[in-house]
């Protein structure tokens, strides 16, 4: 991939991001990594959820806030949602086995990604959610060419 591709959305309601999050689950192969990056209440676990529920995921869908990270076994991989706001460390993930997670046939999302620098693999498609006083809005940048075709499904 040459450059990096970017969409922006504007999110208004729950509908919208659970949209959002139907596409986004279209795209997904193995190997995929996702970055969601927003402050607290902006919709990372809102979209996550989404994504799970389009792609067959029934029951209770968790934050990872206290496990830091939730399995869910798919047909064709398996998708590992990390919450890290939590991780005061980067060398904590070494404990949790983060390796044992980053196989070639699953999808790893990772919510506050940056608390991962250096154990984490970089990201396919970066997904920024911030909302102001009257909704959320939404920035996903592809950084690979895995990243570029769930881009193309938007």
């Amino acid at each position: 991939m040459t450059s990096k591709q970017e969409a922006q959305f504007s999110l208004p309601n729950l509908d919208a991001t659970t949209a959002l999050g139907n596409v986004i689950a279209q795209g997904l192969v193995a190997g995929v990594c996702i970055y969601l990056n927003g402050q607290l209440g902006a919709g990372k676990t809102t979209l996550v959820r989404a994504i799970l529920q389009h792609l067959g995921v029934t029951g209770r869908i968790k934050s990872p806030t206290y496990t830091i990270v939730e399995e869910y076994a798919l047909a064709n991989f398996t998708i590992y949602h990390f919450d890290l706001y939590r991780v005061a460390d980067p060398q904590e993930l070494d404990n949790l086995g983060i390796r044992e997670y980053l196989r070639e046939n699953s999808v790893c999302i990772f919510e506050w990604a940056d608390k991962g620098f250096g154990k984490i693999p970089p990201a396919d498609l970066m997904v920024d959610l911030h909302y102001d006083t009257t909704q959320r809005y939404a920035k996903l940048v592809a950084n690979s060419n895995l990243g570029q075709k769930i881009l193309e499904k938007i």
